[in-house]
């Protein structure tokens, strides 16, 4: 591996991150941990809502530590921007030099980032019905033409179970569909190795 300093991945649990660590790692870069935003309140991942337990299995599963950044609930920008701030100057102090998103198009979010350093539906982009789908042909091909079919543009959050990179999968399925603060969501459950879906 090349080594250039230390870095940390981004990491929201969706496809993308998923998608940009096996990228990175196929680049020869040494990615030293994931980074991932955590709603206080509920011990879940920050806008993607994912249980923490299973957060903890994907880390374990793609073999790298999990740097969680605590946020209050409600987490003003202010908030987010000093939780991240202490996350990132301890990561400095490991040796970690940059930090690798897995973002498609946001280039405003991008622009955000750069400058200072979202498993659910937006019901108002798809219908509720598309939550805790696996993604799959089938879903793809069910997908409104206004849909990105990657939810580039917050229509969906996905959470990968499984892909290259992965020593082992994540078992889950899909539990009760809840909507909160205006999005659909799919409260995945964590499932013992081996049990039946």
């Amino acid at each position: 591996m090349r080594e250039k300093g230390k870095v940390l991945l981004a990491w929201s649990s969706g496809k993308d991150g998923a998608f940009a660590l096996h990228l990175l790692r196929g680049d020869g870069i040494a990615v030293s941990g994931l980074l991932t935003t955590i709603n206080d309140a509920a011990d879940r991942v920050s806008m993607h809502a994912v249980r923490l337990s299973l957060l903890r299995q994907q880390a374990e599963a793609v073999g790298l530590p999990l740097v969680e950044v605590r946020l209050p609930s409600p987490c003003s920008n202010r908030d987010y921007e000093t939780a991240m701030g202490r996350a990132l100057s301890a990561a400095r102090e490991e040796g970690v030099r940059a930090v690798a998103f897995g973002d498609i198009f946001l280039e405003d979010v991008r622009r955000y980032r750069e400058t200072k350093m979202a498993t659910c539906v937006d019901p108002r982009l798809l219908p509720p019905r598309f939550a805790g789908r696996a993604f799959d042909a089938a879903l793809l091909e069910e997908l409104p033409e206004t849909v990105d079919p990657c939810g580039e543009r917050g229509e969906f959050h996905t959470f990968a179970w499984s892909g290259p990179g992965f020593r082992r999968a994540v078992p889950c399925r899909p539990g009760e569909i809840v909507q909160h603060e205006g999005f659909v969501f799919a409260d995945l459950r964590p499932e013992a190795r081996g049990e039946a879906a």
